[in-house]
C-alpha cells in the first residue's frame, strides 16, 4: 500500500507538470498572438498615414469626416517614415516656383511627379522672389522640409541642396536651365528632359507653372501628385499654431464663412478689371499694368471683359450676391485676401450688410503677425488653412487660391465650395440696380443658378488640345476621391472641339 501511494504521487506530480507546461505554451501562444497582431496594427497606421484619407489604392478613408478635417493642417501627427525607394540616380532636377503661393503649390507636386518618373533627385524646389509680391521667403519658412523630404522617401530622393562638387558648377553660372514646355504629358519629360539631365547632370527649370498636364496621365502619378498635395506639403508649425488660433476662434463663435475677395490691387492691374473704380484709380492701375513686362496683355476692355465673367467680384458685387443666397446677416464672414483696393469706400457696402467681417489682422495681435509682414505667401498660407477650415467656402474669381482650395475641400469630403458663375450673376446684377429685375426675381435666379455648384462630386472637363480651357487638375482630383462607381474610376468629362 505504501508503494501504491508512492506511485499515485508521482503520478500526480508527472500531471501538474505537464498541465503547468501546458499553460505555459498557451500563455506563449497567446503573447506570440498578440505581439502579432499589434506588430499588424502599427503597419497598417504607418501605411494609412503614408497615404492618407483615400489615396490607398483608390478606396475611400477609413476615418470619419470628422477625424478626416482634422487629420491635415490641424492636428500634430506622429511621424512615421516610409522604407526609402532605391533607384539608379539619373542626375538632379532643381527647379525655381513663379507666382504666388498657391501656383507654386501645384507646381511643387508637378515637379516631385516628374522627378519620381524620371528616375532623379529632386533639390527642394526655390521659391518666387522677385514677382509683384517680392516675398523673400524660402520654402523651409513656408513648408516643413524635412517632412517634405522624408514623407516622399519612398518616391523620390530629395535633397536640400547640391551635392558639393555639382554646386560648385551651379555657383559658376554654368548650369543648363530651361523653360519645360506648358502643359505637358509625362512622355515630354521622359523623352526630352531626361536625356538632357543625363547629359549635363543637373538641369534647372526655370518656369514651373501648369508644366504637367491636367489629363491623360497614369493614375500613380495623378495620386502622386495629391500625395505630395495633401500629405507632403505641410506648413511650418508657426503657420499651424497661428492658423489654429484663428480657427479656434472663429468656431467659439459658431459657423463661419470664408470669403476669397480677389479685389488686390495686383489683380485688378493684371486683369484690366476696373468696374467701380475712378479714374485716378484707372490711371493707376493700368500704369502698373504696363510696368510689368511678364502681364503680357497690356490693352484691356474692361468693360467686355466683365460681362464675359473674366473679372473678380467686386465688394458691392459681392455683397448683393451673398444676401440673394440668403446667408444670415450675423454670420461671421473671414476675409482671405490682401488689402482690398480702394479700402474702406470699397468694402461699406459689404460690411453694412454683414456686419460680422474679420480678418486675421483683427483676430491676430500686430506681435502674432509681425514675423509674417512683408512675406505675403506666409499670409496666404494662414488663409489657406481657414479656408479649407471653414463652414462655406467662396471665392469671387477662380484663381490658384480659389481652384486649389476647391480641390483640397472635395478632398477633405465635398466641403461645401460656392462656385460663383460670374457671368451670369453680372448680368443679374445689371437687370437688378438698373431696375429691370425685381429683387425677389434676382434672389431667385441667384439660387437657382448655383443650386449645384457648391464643391459636390462631378467629372473633370476635358478639352482636347485646349487645356487652359478644361477644368483644372487641382480644383477637381478625382483619381484621388471615392470612385463614381466600382467600374470606373477615373470618370472625366470629354468635349471634342
Amino acid at each position: 500500500m505504501v508503494f501504491l501511494k508512492g506511485d499515485e504521487m508521482k503520478a500526480e506530480k508527472l500531471k501538474n507538470a505537464m498541465l503547468s507546461r501546458s499553460r505555459f505554451q498557451v500563455w506563449m501562444i497567446r503573447a506570440t498572438t498578440t505581439v502579432l497582431l499589434w506588430t499588424c496594427v502599427v503597419q497598417l497606421t504607418a501605411l494609412g498615414d503614408i497615404w492618407g484619407p483615400r489615396l490607398l489604392k483608390g478606396w475611400p478613408s477609413c476615418f470619419t469626416q470628422s477625424q478626416a478635417d482634422h487629420s491635415l493642417h490641424i492636428e500634430s501627427r506622429k511621424v512615421v517614415l516610409p522604407p526609402k525607394r532605391y533607384y539608379k540616380n539619373n542626375g538632379y532636377l532643381m527647379v525655381s516656383c513663379n507666382g504666388g503661393l498657391n501656383q507654386m503649390r501645384s507646381a511643387i507636386c508637378d515637379m516631385v511627379a516628374v522627378a519620381r518618373y524620371m528616375n532623379v533627385t529632386l533639390i527642394v524646389p526655390e521659391l518666387d522672389k522677385t514677382s509683384f509680391w517680392a516675398d523673400p521667403s524660402e520654402f523651409e519658412d513656408i513648408f516643413d522640409v524635412d517632412h517634405f523630404i522624408s514623407s516622399l522617401r519612398d518616391e523620390v530622393r530629395i535633397l536640400k541642396e547640391l551635392p558639393p562638387r555639382l554646386k560648385r558648377v551651379y555657383e559658376q553660372g554654368t548650369l543648363f536651365s530651361m523653360p519645360p514646355v506648358s502643359w505637358s504629358d509625362i512622355s515630354y519629360y521622359l523623352n526630352q528632359i531626361l536625356p538632357l539631365v543625363k547629359k549635363h547632370k543637373v538641369v534647372h527649370l526655370n518656369r514651373t507653372d501648369a508644366r504637367l498636364a491636367n489629363n491623360g496621365l497614369p493614375l500613380d502619378i495623378q495620386k502622386l501628385r495629391c500625395r505630395v498635395n495633401y500629405q507632403a506639403l505641410r506648413f511650418t508649425s508657426q503657420i499651424e499654431e497661428l492658423g489654429r488660433r484663428v480657427i479656434n476662434q472663429l468656431r467659439q463663435n459658431g459657423p463661419f464663412l470664408v470669403l476669397h475677395l480677389r479685389y488686390e490691387m495686383d489683380m485688378l492691374a493684371f486683369s484690366g478689371c476696373t468696374h467701380g473704380c475712378t479714374k485716378q484709380e484707372v490711371d493707376e492701375l493700368t500704369e502698373m499694368r504696363y510696368a510689368y513686362p511678364w502681364w503680357k496683355e497690356k490693352v484691356i476692355d474692361s468693360v467686355q471683359k466683365r460681362k464675359d465673367g473674366l473679372c473678380p467680384l467686386t465688394p458691392e458685387e459681392t455683397a448683393l450676391i451673398l444676401q440673394a443666397l440668403d446667408f444670415d446677416k450675423n454670420i461671421q464672414i473671414y476675409i482671405a485676401a490682401g488689402a482690398i483696393y480702394g479700402g474702406e469706400r470699397r468694402m461699406s457696402s459689404l460690411s453694412s450688410a454683414f456686419p460680422n467681417i474679420v480678418r486675421k489682422e483683427i483676430l491676430l495681435g500686430s506681435s502674432d503677425l509681425k514675423p509674417f509682414r512683408n512675406h505675403s505667401s506666409q499670409m496666404a498660407a494662414l488663409d489657406y488653412m481657414v479656408s479649407l477650415e471653414s463652414d462655406v467656402f467662396i471665392p469671387t474669381y477662380d484663381g490658384n487660391m480659389a481652384k486649389v482650395v476647391e480641390g483640397h475641400r472635395r478632398f477633405l469630403g465635398f466641403k461645401k465650395t460656392v462656385l460663383l458663375d460670374r457671368k451670369l450673376l453680372v448680368d443679374l446684377i445689371d437687370q437688378y440696380t438698373s431696375g429691370s429685375l425685381s429683387w425677389d426675381h434676382f434672389s431667385l435666379a441667384v439660387k437657382q443658378a448655383h443650386q449645384n455648384r457648391n464643391g459636390s462630386r462631378q467629372t473633370r472637363l476635358v478639352i482636347p488640345d485646349r487645356p487652359k480651357e478644361e477644368d483644372y487638375f487641382y480644383a477637381n482630383p478625382q483619381e484621388c476621391l471615392p470612385p463614381f462607381d466600382d467600374d470606373n474610376e477615373d470618370d472625366a468629362l470629354r468635349i471634342d472641339m
